[in-house]
């Protein structure tokens, strides 16, 4: 279920990569171990995004839950300033990006890890309007 507006969430594959996307309000949620195997995939070291998944359990705590556990999500700021504010479950599982925050990744980020995740959305995103309008 989505952590912000409580809607299923659909599955979508891309490289071997699979991400949950919530129809309802357009977030969407990226597991650690998605994480990792786009860094595996693109031959990047981990990087911020990946630091701040492992961080001591710092940062606001949220009303919204992790899709993988019972546990609140926390704010954590990702990238330069100004940095974008993503949703983090406590425990490592993954990374909540609200609708509108994947294109602030994916213009703030041109390099390492978080180029390599925002390329992977980019990418993902083109496939995903392009079958939205193919359906029109």
């Amino acid at each position: 279920m989505c952590p912000a507006c409580g809607v299923s969430m659909v599955a979508f594959q891309l490289e071997g990569v699979e991400i949950d996307h919530c129809a309802g309000c357009r977030g969407t949620w990226l597991d650690s171990g998605e994480l990792e195997t786009l860094c595996l995939l693109s031959g990047s070291p981990a990087g911020g995004l990946t630091a701040a998944l492992h961080a001591v359990r710092d940062g606001r705590r949220t009303s919204r839950r992790c899709p993988r556990c019972p546990r609140r999500l926390r704010e954590i700021q990702a990238g330069p300033s100004p940095s974008v504010i993503l949703d983090r479950c406590p425990r490592g599982h993954g990374l909540w990006f609200d609708r509108g925050e994947m294109e602030e990744v994916m213009g703030a980020f041109t390099a390492g890890e978080e180029g390599v995740v925002a390329g992977f959305f980019a990418e993902l995103f083109r496939h995903e309007r392009s079958s939205r309008q193919g359906g029109e």
